[in-house]
């Protein structure tokens, strides 16, 4: 394969971006045109010491797009208003839904592969499961703005009857790993738990406020971010060679694919720096409270269909990664 090919990510400077930028490189792919709004200086050690050929602001994207006659061999659209908190659905629909149009339209026009980022916020409660199939995506019922938007970019996408000519959706669950220092609140639970138990000693978990679970039993898909890497890659590697079957475009979940509670999380954690675990239960902020997913679980038989057969890390061996390589080392990936 052509290592020289074009690849365009976009929420290059964010946590899962600046991870497949380093991953790319990796893998001898250096041509990377990174797109984010780079204003943020709190994301530049996540992207400025990799190999790329060019950045683009995000707000000037589409002009800069317009001007480019190279061509582009796939693009990687990462980039979101991802904050579960930000509840003006307006924010979202422009950076998330009608964004995501103009990318998706086009790669219809010049026909470019295109991978875009989903979640399995989409999922809402989880009143319909979490299986990927396409035929339960305008039935659910998302529980903040965010999960709303995703959603409504996949009903519309799935309504198109032009198509980029290779075209996933990755709905991401709890992904954790390297690069996420930047997003503060909405970082995953071992970089609070790990910087807790730096600072204090223990961990403080959210107590249940239901009683068909216990405290600390609330239970999620975790996924280490190098197995998001390697999916999105085999994918890449996959559209770019001409190798993907058109029939498998469409929706993925992106998960462990086994749900593991916060409890199980926490103790992880310890046992990456040595310690014994110690936790303590708070009550849940009543913003989040409504809106509060206890129990998620990927549905991950479409993915390993398509052919996809490398297996994933155990939430385990990817904490302990996470821990003792990145952030006890203060390093990025």
């Amino acid at each position: 394969m052509d290592m020289n090919q074009t690849i365009i990510i976009t929420g290059a400077a964010g946590f899962i971006g600046s991870c497949m930028v380093q991953y790319l490189n990796q893998e001898g792919f250096c041509n990377l045109i990174l797109v984010d709004d780079f204003s943020i200086s709190e994301k530049n050690t996540n992207w400025q010491s990799k190999k790329y050929s060019e950045t683009v602001e995000r707000s000037v994207f589409f002009d800069w797009l317009r001007q480019y006659d190279k061509k582009i061999a796939c693009i990687i659209h990462l980039g979101a208003r991802t904050d579960t908190t930000e509840f003006d659905y307006a924010v979202h629909q422009r950076l998330n839904v009608e964004y995501s149009q103009s990318m998706w339209q086009h790669c219809v026009i010049n026909q470019i592969p295109l991978i875009y980022a989903s979640s399995a916020a989409t999922y809402g409660a989880g009143e319909m499961g979490y299986n990927d199939d396409h035929d339960i995506v305008e039935k659910l019922k998302p529980l903040n703005p965010y999960g709303v938007s995703k959603n409504e970019f996949d009903k519309w996408a799935l309504q198109q009857k032009s198509t980029p000519p290779f075209w996933t959706g990755l709905k991401f669950f709890n992904v954790y790993g390297p690069n996420e220092t930047h997003k503060g609140r909405m970082a995953s639970v071992i970089w609070h738990s790990f910087n807790q138990i730096n600072s204090t000693g223990l961990v403080k978990l959210f107590k249940s406020h239901r009683n068909d679970f216990k405290d600390g039993q609330q239970l999620r898909d975790f996924v280490y971010v190098k197995d998001v890497l390697k999916v999105i890659y085999w994918m890449i590697t996959n559209m770019i060679g001409g190798y993907w079957n058109k029939s498998n475009n469409g929706l993925y979940n992106l998960g462990a694919g086994k749900a593991r509670s916060f409890h199980d999380l926490v103790t992880a954690t310890f046992k990456g720096l040595d310690k014994q675990p110690h936790m303590e239960f708070i009550d849940m902020p009543e913003d989040i409270r409504d809106t509060y997913q206890y129990f998620t679980e990927a549905k991950m038989h479409k993915l390993y269909a398509a052919g996809y057969n490398t297996p994933f890390y155990s939430l385990e061996d990817g904490i302990d990664d996470y821990v003792r390589n990145y952030l006890l080392k203060g390093t990025i990936y």
